[in-house]
């Protein structure tokens, strides 16, 4: 319920920021709204959710072998996709990034983000593999070694067109493999090349050097490359405790960039005020709670780790996005969970928490076993 009340904020609120004063509604063009698409995928996103809750996550795990697993699969498929997003037939340039798959239906098309398959493959494998080997992760060159090379190679291709999602896939990546048994040593040794590896990518970016400039002295940047991070700034003040009340922001005509994706936050914070914005995170911070009581009560160590993975990626992302709204980290493209406009996070983000439904559906505490059990005993007929 935490997930869908989250969804329906997002579906009214990405509805409320699309307003365009000059523009006229045309339902022929359906699927060109992102407001009205938003409310297809609202529903959509309900039915994968129930969907993915019926689906046994064990057989995600790799007990019967690499190559028996669907998430080998899954893993190999959005591999294929990121490298297929690259060649400038497929893959279609927004804001001066080449990270979408533009599927044509007709009149209409599906645009599919590969990285956020990818996101959620990396987080099913990395439960699996962790989950094979267990102790034996600590071994470096035989378990450490090819896992980090996977995981490596798939960053790398995110990393070509979208700095900021890749850095946070290997912050996934990163706390995944301290939670599933590496040593801290390994994990800390390729971190110094790692951090000049960053260090040299965003030198080589112009766009990305300046995003820095505007946040370390953004009185110097507001008419450039400090303005999203103003104008955001300006919503959120401007809604003050309770806001200026539904559909009634005007940031959203044109005034902030991005208002129904990554900086949906701020048109939040402006209608609805910090009451608003209060309710949207204490629903985050219940998914974080909820979240980590299935973990701790799931026996299988295969559920604990695919359910913190899973618990994982949506607060780090859902903290991201919230931070570069109240401008707290610097501008970049991560989107809020279940709230920003897009089909692709919404659907793969709500099947993920599907399987973490599943995961608390099979797992019931002792004291209710010990309960059924005995109620069964009772029912049950006295055999000679």
């Amino acid at each position: 319920m935490v997930i869908v009340l989250l969804m329906a904020i997002g579906t009214v609120f990405v509805f409320s920021a699309s307003a365009n004063v000059g523009q006229e509604l045309d339902l022929h063009k359906f699927y060109d709204y992102p407001s009205l698409r938003q409310i297809l995928f609202f529903p959509l996103a309900c039915f994968v959710l129930y969907l993915a809750s019926a689906f046994d996550y064990r057989r995600l795990s790799f007990e019967k072998g690499l190559s028996r697993s669907p998430t080998t699969a899954l893993l190999i498929f959005s591999t294929a996709l990121l490298m297929l997003v690259l060649i400038p037939r497929f893959g279609t340039e927004v804001n001066y990034a080449r990270r979408w798959l533009r599927i044509p239906l007709g009149s209409a098309h599906i645009s599919f983000q590969p990285s956020e398959m990818a996101k959620w493959a990396i987080v099913f494998f990395l439960a699996a593999f962790c989950h094979k080997f267990g102790s034996q992760m600590k071994l470096f060159r035989k378990r450490f070694v090819p896992v980090c090379c996977i995981v490596g190679f798939i960053v790398l291709l995110i990393l070509i067109e979208d700095l900021g999602t890749a850095a946070f896939v290997a912050l996934l990546a990163f706390l995944m493999l301290i939670v599933g048994g590496a040593s801290l040593w390994h994990l800390l040794a390729p971190l110094p090349l790692g951090a000049a590896a960053f260090l040299f990518v965003l030198v080589r970016s112009p766009g990305r050097m300046q995003r820095i400039a505007a946040f370390l002295h953004p009185e110097q940047w507001t008419d450039s490359a400090g303005y999203q991070a103003s104008q955001s700034l300006i919503a959120l003040g401007s809604g003050g405790l309770w806001g200026k009340g539904l559909g009634r922001g005007i940031c959203k005509y044109g005034h902030l960039p991005e208002d129904t994706t990554d900086f949906i936050f701020a048109i939040i914070g402006e209608e609805l005020g910090f009451a608003g914005n209060a309710v949207v995170i204490a629903l985050f911070i219940a998914f974080v709670v909820l979240g980590m009581l299935v973990v701790l009560r799931c026996q299988d160590e295969f559920g604990r780790l695919l359910a913190g993975g899973i618990v994982f990626a949506v607060a780090i992302q859902a903290a991201l996005n919230i931070g570069v709204v109240t401008v707290v980290l610097p501008t970049k493209g991560i989107p809020l969970p279940f709230v920003s406009a897009g089909g692709t996070s919404m659907l793969l983000s709500s099947a993920a928490v599907g399987l973490l439904l599943n995961i608390a559906r099979q797992t019931v505490p002792e004291p209710v076993r010990k309960t059924a059990r005995a109620k069964s005993r009772l029912l049950l007929p006295e055999t000679a």
